[in-house]
């Protein structure tokens, strides 16, 4: 069976790949439909890119300045990953014509380094230290890709959405926490038509794993973390194995860990129905299917989990207690579960994100309002539109951009002034 994540299958003709598939581009742009031999994870990338209004041709913006790059850079957890990635790409980007990338989970590039000649070259596009490349800013992209599937990927030449980025081959893997699960960033190499084959992949594949490993020894003990913040199914990570839950399952898991103490089965039921009429068996054939996943993790007489469970959600408010903003943005990656709609998880969605915004609002940083509007969850937030643009001082141009997008919303709205929120 083929591997749907690499760009061609042995023997494949990249000339006749690159004509057909974008000849599918061009199609893909015009009608929005989508036809072979694109992959299905091209497919969806395509679609992400143009739901978020990603720019067919054009560069990639630049949002870290020397400044913001070197203090952001110095901190991440990637920078102690760096010895790896230079020693299992470094001489190889060098003396093989292409580049080694390292972003964070923003799709934020954070190190660019290679072939000197390969380097100008990228620059032209943007693919610089700085510049944002996940799919909503640059659209389909190795890093960016790699990033919104979660998964390692290839991406050949016309498969990329922006034309200005089609005459290039990248192959990248995502880079976790193992302690957290917690995406990280990605590892990339980019450069022309000889990254196309198993090899690159599974080399991005290897280095990821070994970067992981490295920083899995300043982490200390695994334990058991629960990632669902921006995730309709939630990935549990135990001892630093990760495991992808249903969505039932990952309600219950959510709801679980916010209560140490466990919960009846009337209290659980309540929490993930309402008031709706279900027979108890439901429920108790749910957490029968969760317990078969899990293990020993899940008791029961009351439902409770064994160990304590870290959750993404505990670690924003932790973080938002202590006044941490900045870590707090970075570690939201969206609203709890956001297809849920278990009553428990909506009160537990809605009251974290209007401490987000309420936090935001309170401290009036121009970059923290700004970073909340390039989200998929704040980019109609128009009363943080409407801070951001108070933030600003009163005879700056970059109040036109903003101010212009605040206008648009209140028109869409009807309304004189920003609703209250989004729950």
């Amino acid at each position: 069976m083929r591997n749907p994540w690499l760009a061609m299958e042995p023997g494949a003709d990249p000339v006749e790949r690159t004509r057909t598939v974008r000849r599918a581009h061009e199609a893909f742009l015009a009608g929005g439909t989508v036809a072979p031999p694109v992959r299905q994870v091209v497919a969806a990338s395509w679609r992400r890119s143009a739901e978020a209004r990603a720019a067919t041709d054009g560069a990639a913006p630049v949002e870290l300045d020397d400044a913001a790059l070197r203090d952001h850079r110095d901190g991440h957890p990637l920078a102690r990953a760096m010895p790896v990635f230079r020693e299992l790409l470094g001489s190889i980007a060098q003396d093989g014509a292409h580049l080694m990338a390292v972003c964070d989970a923003q799709g934020r590039l954070l190190w660019v380094e290679g072939h000197t000649g390969v380097r100008r070259s990228a620059e032209r596009m943007n693919f610089v230290v700085g510049a944002r490349w996940d799919e909503r800013h640059a659209g389909t992209n190795a890093p960016g890709t790699a990033l919104a599937a979660d998964h390692a990927v290839q991406i050949f030449t016309a498969e990329h959405y922006n034309r200005r980025v089609q005459r290039w081959t990248c192959a990248a893997a995502p880079l976790h926490d193992l302690r957290t699960g917690r995406l990280l960033g990605a590892v990339d190499i980019t450069g022309g038509d000889h990254l196309a084959s198993p090899h690159s992949l599974a080399l991005v594949q290897a280095t990821a794993r070994a970067a992981e490993a490295h920083l899995a020894t300043y982490t200390g003990e695994l334990g058991v973390f629960l990632t669902a913040l921006g995730r309709d199914e939630a990935l549990l990570t135990v001892d630093g194995k990760r495991l992808r839950l249903g969505r039932r399952h990952s309600e219950i898991m959510v709801l679980l860990a916010q209560r140490p103490e466990g919960l009846t089965g009337d209290q659980l039921s309540l929490l993930l129905y309402g008031e709706r009429d279900i027979r108890p068996v439901t429920l108790r054939a749910e957490v029968s299917r969760l317990r078969k996943a899990v293990g020993p993790l899940l008791h029961a007489r009351p439902y409770r989990l064994a160990r304590p469970v870290e959750t993404d959600l505990a670690v924003v408010e932790e973080e938002l207690a202590a006044g941490r903003l900045t870590a707090a943005l970075e570690t939201y990656r969206g609203p709890l579960l956001p297809v849920s709609e278990a009553p428990g998880v909506r009160r537990l969605r809605c009251a974290l994100e209007d401490r987000m915004r309420r936090a935001l609002l309170g401290a009036r940083n121009p970059d923290q309002l700004r970073q909340w509007t390039q989200t998929p969850w704040g980019e109609g937030d128009l009363e943080i539109w409407e801070a951001l643009v108070d933030a600003l001082p009163e005879h700056s141009p970059a109040r036109a951009a903003p101010g212009a997008t605040a206008d648009r919303l209140r028109a869409a709205y009807g309304l004189a002034h920003g609703p209250p929120g989004t729950c």
